[in-house]
C-alpha cells in the first residue's frame, strides 16, 4: 500500500502526527487507493510559515505572468484528462462521464484565470479637487485557506485555488479525506506548471486539520465548501479574528414543471439534476414540484425511467448511476426513507440499497422517488445528498413560487414551461443564487459566479468575474500634484 505525502515548504513530507487514514475506493472497498497523512495543527503551522515565504515573492510577480502559468496549468490538464478522470472515479464514485467534466470545469477555470491576469482592473474617477488623481486598483491580499468537499474533486478546488493564485496569493489547501488522491495529481500539475513550491501547500486530513486552518492566526482569507452546520462553525470562528470569508453550503434545489411544459425535455432533466452523481451536488434536483394537471402521468413517466437506470462501478461504460461516497451517506438516505414514510409519504420506487453482481462491495443505492410528500415535511426541508427525489404537487405558478421558497437554503432553481411571463417570473421571483428555465438545477459555467442565498451561502460568488473580487484587495490611491495642501471637503472650489 502507498504511504501518501503533504505537500509543505516546497516538499513532499510525512504528517508530523505519525498518523495516517486509508483511501477506498467506493464502487468496492476492497480496492484501496492508499494511506493519506492525518495531519493536526503543527503541519498547518509549518505550511502557513512556508506559505508567508511563498507570498511575499509571488504577490510581486506581474499578474499577466502569474495568469501564464495558469494557462500552462490549463494545458497540462488537457493532456492528463483521462487519466485525471479515471482516477477520480475510482475514488468517490461517480460515472466516468461526469469526472471527464469534472476535469473540463478544471481546465475552463484555468483558462479563464488565465485571462483574467490582464484584467485585474482598477478605476481612475476625477478628483473633486484640481490638480489631484484618483484611483483603485487591486492587490493580493495574503494566505488563503481552502477546503474542498469530495463530490467535485477536481472542479471545485480549480474554482478556488484557481482565482486565489492569479490575484497574488498563496494558498494552503486542505481537500476532503474522501478524495485526497485526486488533490495529490492537481498539486503535481501546479508545481509541473510552474507554481513556486511555497505558494501552495497541500495538507491532508481531517476535521483537526481544517480546525487548525481555519483558526490559524497568518491565514487571512478562508474559502469553503461543505455542510451548512460546518460553515456556521467556521463562519463563527472567521467573525471572532477578522477573516475574509467565503462559504458554499447546503442546498434543497426545486425544479418547476407546468401544465405547458415540454414533458419530454422535463424528464430528461429532472432523471439528469436528481441521480447524476447519485444526487451528491449542492446543486443535485432534490424536490420535483409539478402542477396538477401533468402530476400523474409525469409521476408515471418518472417512475418508469428512474428505475431503469443502471446502477454500478463509474468505471464501467453501462452504468449511469455510481456509488454514494461511504457507508455513513448511504445510511442517511435510509434514514430519511423512513422519515418519509413516519410522515406520511410513500416511496414509488427505490427504497432499498443496490442489489445485484457487481454490486456488494460498494455503497449503492437505488434512485428513490417519494410522493405525496406535503411542504413542510422533512424531506422536503432538508438535504439528503443521495439519489432521493421528493415530489410536491401545486394547483399554479403561485403556488409553486411559495413551495419553492419556503425552505432555509437558497441556491438552485428550474423552470418548465413554454410561457415567456412565467419564466421571467421564475427568475425574478424564485429566491436563489441560480434559476435555470427549461434545464434542470444542475449545469454552472466557469464564467459565471456561482452561489446561493439564505443558508446556502454568505453572499459571495465563486466563478465568473465575481471571484476575483473575494481573492483580492482595493487599494484607492491619490495622487496630489498641485504643490499646496489641498483638504478634501473644505477647499472644493466651484
Amino acid at each position: 500500500m502507498t504511504d501518501f505525502k503533504n505537500f509543505i515548504a516546497g516538499a513532499w513530507v510525512p504528517p508530523t502526527t505519525g498518523d495516517y487514514f486509508e483511501n477506498t475506493n467506493p464502487a468496492d472497498t476492497s480496492d484501496t487507493i492508499g494511506r493519506f497523512p492525518q495531519s493536526g495543527a503543527e503541519d498547518v503551522a509549518r505550511a502557513a510559515a512556508s506559505a508567508k515565504k511563498g507570498f511575499a515573492a509571488w504577490s510581486r510577480t506581474p499578474a499577466p505572468i502569474r495568469g501564464q502559468v495558469l494557462q500552462r496549468i490549463g494545458d497540462l490538464l488537457v493532456q492528463k484528462k483521462e487519466d485525471l478522470a479515471r482516477a477520480m472515479t475510482r475514488e468517490m464514485g461517480k460515472v466516468l462521464l461526469e469526472t471527464r467534466g469534472d476535469v473540463q470545469e478544471g481546465i475552463d477555470t484555468a483558462y479563464y484565470a488565465h485571462t483574467e491576469g490582464r484584467r485585474l482592473f482598477g478605476r481612475t474617477v476625477p478628483s473633486e479637487l484640481r490638480n489631484k488623481w484618483a484611483m483603485s486598483f487591486r492587490r493580493p491580499i495574503g494566505i488563503v485557506g481552502v477546503i474542498t468537499p469530495f463530490n467535485f474533486p477536481l472542479a471545485v478546488p480549480t474554482w478556488k485555488i484557481f482565482p486565489a493564485l492569479l490575484c497574488g496569493n498563496a494558498v494552503i489547501w486542505k481537500p476532503s479525506e474522501d478524495v485526497p488522491h485526486t488533490a495529490h495529481l492537481l498539486v503535481e500539475i501546479l508545481l509541473e506548471a510552474g507554481v513556486p513550491p511555497e505558494v501552495i501547500q497541500l495538507v491532508h486530513g481531517g476535521g483537526a486539520a481544517g480546525k487548525a486552518l481555519v483558526e490559524h492566526p497568518d491565514v487571512g482569507v478562508i474559502s469553503f465548501t461543505g455542510s451548512t452546520e460546518t460553515g456556521s462553525l467556521i463562519g463563527a470562528t472567521c467573525g471572532r479574528m477578522h477573516k475574509r470569508l467565503s462559504l458554499e453550503m447546503g442546498g434543497k434545489n426545486a425544479m418547476i414543471v407546468m401544465d405547458d411544459a415540454d414533458l419530454d425535455l422535463a424528464l430528461d432533466g429532472v432523471l439528469w439534476g436528481a441521480f447524476g452523481t447519485t444526487g451528491q451536488r449542492c446543486t443535485a434536483t432534490s424536490r420535483l414540484i409539478l402542477q396538477a394537471g401533468i402530476h400523474d402521468r409525469f409521476v408515471k413517466s418518472l417512475a418508469d425511467r428512474a428505475q431503469k437506470l443502471r446502477l454500478g462501478p463509474g468505471l464501467d461504460a453501462q452504468t449511469e448511476v455510481g456509488p454514494l461516497i461511504h457507508e455513513a451517506s448511504r445510511a442517511k438516505v435510509e434514514e430519511y426513507v423512513g422519515i418519509a414514510k413516519e410522515q406520511g409519504a410513500s416511496v414509488l420506487i427505490g427504497g432499498a440499497r443496490g442489489q445485484g453482481k457487481g454490486l456488494e462491495r460498494g455503497w449503492f443505492y437505488q434512485p428513490t422517488l417519494f410522493v405525496g410528500v406535503k411542504p413542510g415535511m422533512r424531506v422536503e426541508q432538508e438535504e439528503i445528498f443521495g439519489p432521493a427525489l421528493s415530489v410536491i404537487k401545486v394547483k399554479d405558478l403561485d403556488e409553486a413560487i411559495t413551495v419553492n421558497n419556503d425552505v432555509k437554503y437558497g441556491l438552485s432553481s428550474a423552470l418548465y414551461s413554454r410561457d415567456v411571463n412565467a419564466a421571467f417570473r421564475a427568475l425574478n421571483e424564485l429566491d436563489n443564487g441560480i434559476t435555470y428555465v427549461n434545464a434542470p438545477t444542475i449545469g454552472a459555467e466557469a464564467h459565471l459566479p456561482f452561489g446561493g442565498v439564505k443558508q446556502t451561502g454568505n453572499g459571495h460568488r465563486e466563478g465568473g468575474w465575481a471571484v476575483y473580487d473575494f481573492y483580492s484587495e482595493i487599494k484607492v490611491g491619490y495622487v496630489d500634484y498641485s504643490g499646496k495642501l489641498q483638504r478634501a471637503q473644505i477647499d472644493t472650489e466651484v
